[in-house]
């Protein structure tokens, strides 16, 4: 079971999240988000704590794209994560590896959005709020993530040290992401819920 821990917004948390057995951390770049960093030098730098075997995915919504191109230019992103209404033709347009986001709603046709993303590297689910492209803090009935998805499915929405099992083990996705659920406030992480976070999600798998 992959992790992610998004969010991040300084290199102490990045460290306390890789240490800990993180797979992938999340770097916001989406002003309205409380998490977003203002800071190129600041993102590069938090990139560069984690070493080598952590992924660095950029989260985006709707950007501009001499924006994004300028970012790829300072920060050493490995995925790219796109949470608006972005075209496969836009987030395929930067010759990098990305995940687009679905947010469920009610009655979403799962199957037509991950085929019309079909160059995507995977799927993240979010729960739908409407007006927020992501970070609601609230989950959605996992028991509608399909089991045989022809990409690989990221959980996220309201994920928690204490219910990120029960997740694992209804939804079976092939990761799960997650921020506020392990914060102590808005960007910063509390590495106690962190390192319970990533123990909780891969024990679940273990136990099976």
């Amino acid at each position: 079971m992959r992790v992610k821990i998004c969010g991040i917004t300084q290199e102490d948390d990045a460290r306390v999240a890789a240490d800990a057995g993180a797979d992938a951390i999340g770097l916001v770049f989406y002003e309205p988000s409380p998490r977003h960093l203002c800071s190129l030098k600041l993102a590069r730098n938090i990139a560069l704590s984690v070493g080598p075997f952590v992924s660095v995915v950029g989260l985006f919504v709707n950007p501009e794209k001499q924006y994004l191109e300028q970012i790829l230019k300072s920060v050493p992103l490995h995925l790219l994560q796109f949470h608006g209404e972005e075209t496969p033709e836009f987030c395929e347009s930067f010759e990098r590896p990305y995940m687009k986001v679905v947010r469920m709603q009610q009655n979403i046709d799962l199957a037509t959005e991950i085929n019309r993303y079909a160059g995507a590297s995977g799927i993240l689910l979010d729960t739908y709020k409407k007006g927020v492209p992501g970070g609601t803090g609230e989950s959605f009935n996992w028991e509608r993530v399909p089991h045989n998805s022809a990409k690989p499915l990221v959980l996220a929405g309201g994920l928690s040290p204490s219910n990120v099992a029960q997740a694992v083990k209804i939804a079976q996705p092939s990761a799960v992401d997650v921020s506020g659920g392990v914060e102590a406030a808005p960007g910063i992480k509390d590495k106690h819920k962190v390192r319970a976070f990533i123990t909780s999600a891969k024990s679940e798998l273990i136990s099976d």
